[in-house]
C-alpha cells in the first residue's frame, strides 16, 4: 500500500517510528516531510499535502502527525474526500477504517510514544472497509454532509 505521511514541526518526533512501521510491513511511504523540527511547519500545510496525495491517487491512505493529533485531524477533514480521525488506541485505528472508511490516521507526538505509534499504524493499515449495507449508508450520509457544506 502507498501511504502518504506528513509531520509538522512537533509531529516529527514520531517520524522514525511511523516510517519504520511502514517499511516493516512492506508499505511504500510517500514522504511529504518534515525531516526535522528546526523550522516551524504548521499542520494545515501537511494536512493539505497528505490529503491531496490521497484524493489524487498518489497514495492509498495517509498518516498525519502533529503535537496532539487534533489540529491535523480538523484540518484534514476540511478536504473533500478525506475522512481523518485522531486515534490513540488500536481499536479506533482499525475500527475507523472498517466501519467509517477512514483514509487518514492522525496521531499526536506528545500523546503517544514510538511503540504505540507503530501499533496504531499497523492496525490502521491492516484494516479494510467492511462494505456492508449499514456502513455504506452511513458513508453516503457523511458524503452528503460534505457536499452540502454548512447551513
Amino acid at each position: 500500500m502507498r501511504v502518504a505521511v506528513g509531520f509538522d514541526h512537533r509531529g516529527v518526533k514520531l517520524r522514525e517510528p511511523v516510517l519504520e512501521a511502514l517499511a516493516a510491513d512492506g508499505h511504500d511511504a510517500v514522504d511529504l516531510g518534515v525531516e526535522s523540527g528546526e523550522t516551524r511547519v504548521d499542520y494545515p500545510v501537511k494536512a493539505a499535502e497528505v490529503g491531496s496525495a490521497v484524493v489524487d491517487g498518489r497514495a492509498d491512505r495517509g498518516i498525519l502527525v502533529c503535537g496532539s493529533g487534533v489540529g491535523a485531524s480538523i484540518a484534514a477533514c476540511k478536504l473533500k474526500g478525506i475522512r481523518a480521525a485522531i486515534c490513540h488506541d488500536a481499536y479506533s485505528a482499525h475500527q475507523g477504517v472498517e466501519h467509517d472508511d477512514m483514509n487518514v490516521l492522525c496521531l499526536g507526538s506528545e500523546i503517544v510514544g514510538p511503540s504505540l505509534a507503530r501499533e496504531l499504524v499497523r492496525a490502521f493499515l491492516a484494516a479494510r472497509f467492511a462494505a456492508e449495507a449499514r456502513y455504506l449508508e452511513r458513508l453516503e450520509m457523511v458524503e452528503e454532509l460534505e457536499a452540502r457544506g454548512h447551513g
